[in-house]
């Protein structure tokens, strides 16, 4: 079901979050009609939404208030299952769970997430399970240049800075301090139900520095094939983290690897950016969009059956590779019609913002995504849709002019 009409008596979902584009289509591939509530309010989130919500904040934060007014509000809407959780929350989960009059939470509730976010509670239940991790510690460390600090709530590589710029004997709030590891930087995406989890499979993340931050989040690459003692190892620990917090739905692990030796760095309990990842690279393999999964294990405590092999003749999805990459503004522009309806008609244009939106340095202005049969390709073809969109940002200023330049 895709058009608007076919989807008129369908179950509605609330999902929310800084972005909540890609929860509303996965929302919509699985045959739902959608609410979304966002800081960003872009083109193809309001697509796919009946309803939207500004509840932004000053600067790109959410605004507690006006995401409970938004809430409440959605409460009374008929058909609703309930909302869901994307990145940015994660301070609010504890208390939106305990509001009256608000929709019921479809994912983990505050005593889930608390058992893998707070550091006084995940690092002792790693070690208690003889899962590894880098070392953390609750004062400041006396060789700050070798270990990060860490806001236990926070997301997108915006809750990281380095111990160097910290002279506090003690952490601020959740905060901790990690030590710095070795190795590649991963991810695993998962779906748990009743104890239990069922991972989709692996990814690269890639980060980059942003003035005082050294590992902002830009994307990701995958799904990357690891060696199995490891993969069996890293969903061995998944299962067990699972069995012991009751995590449910859609979550992911974040992890370092070095050559064979991995070790954990944090579980976001909530869906995660790559999510859309998958979806990219294996679309056959979830025809109903990864967020049916979520549904299926929080409602129903269901984990997904083993995916139907691919028609005669078609690629099968395991030989595919996807990857996603966040576009900064290299500088402050505004959004022109010209800009926006361009990305908005490119098939490997995510999150488009609106006309007349303004987008400081450094602030995202879309996500890329590619797809290909191999890593390589999937790398270079993200660098060629980043120059086209760069370009568009150069070229597309007036109106007459800028359909030339960008349609061309």
């Amino acid at each position: 079901m895709s058009s608007r009409s076919s989807l008129a008596h369908a179950p509605l979902v609330a999902v929310a979050g800084l972005s909540a584009r890609m929860l509303a289509q996965s929302a919509v591939r699985a045959g739902l009609r959608v609410v979304a509530l966002d800081v960003f309010g872009d083109r193809d989130t309001r697509a796919a939404a009946e309803l939207w919500f500004d509840i932004g904040g000053d600067g790109l934060c959410i605004d507690s208030a006006r995401l409970v007014q938004a809430l409440e509000r959605i409460a009374r809407l008929p058909r609703l299952l309930g909302w869901i959780s994307s990145s940015g929350l994660e301070p609010l989960i504890a208390p939106l769970c305990h509001t009256r009059g608000l929709p019921g939470l479809i994912g983990n509730r505050a005593e889930a997430t608390a058992a893998v976010r707070d550091p006084l509670r995940f690092f002792p239940l790693l070690d208690e399970l003889r899962i590894p991790h880098p070392e953390v510690a609750l004062a400041h460390p006396a060789a700050p240049h070798e270990w990060l600090l860490k806001r236990a709530d926070g997301c997108g590589g915006t809750h990281i800075e380095s111990a160097t710029g910290f002279s506090d004997l003690h952490t601020p709030g959740a905060g901790y301090f990690q030590r710095v590891s070795p190795g590649r930087s991963l991810s695993a995406l998962f779906v748990a139900a009743r104890g239990s989890a069922h991972v989709f499979g692996f990814a690269e993340q890639t980060a980059q520095r942003m003035g005082h931050l050294p590992f902002v989040h830009t994307g990701s690459l995958g799904p990357i094939d690891l060696p199995p003692h490891v993969s069996a190892c890293v969903q061995d620990a998944i299962e067990a983290l699972c069995a012991r917090t009751g995590l449910v739905g859609i979550n992911s692990c974040d992890f370092l690897l070095d050559g064979d030796a991995f070790q954990i760095l944090e579980i976001n309990a909530r869906p995660s950016s790559t999510l859309t990842l998958y979806e990219t690279a294996a679309p056959q393999a979830w025809p109903r969009g990864l967020l049916a999964c979520h549904l299926e294990a929080c409602r129903h405590g269901r984990l997904p059956l083993p995916a139907h092999p691919p028609p005669h003749g078609a690629p099968a999805d395991h030989a595919w590779r996807a990857g996603q990459q966040v576009l900064f503004a290299p500088r402050p522009f505004g959004v022109s019609q010209a800009f926006s309806d361009a990305c908005l008609q490119d098939p490997h244009c995510r999150d488009v913002p609106m006309p007349g939106t303004w987008i400081e340095a450094g602030q995202p202005v879309c996500t890329l995504l590619a797809r290909a049969t191999s890593m390589d390709a999937v790398r270079r073809a993200l660098q060629r849709q980043e120059a086209r969109v760069l370009q568009r940002i150069e070229t597309c200023h007036e109106p007459d002019y800028a359909f030339i330049q960008c349609h061309s």
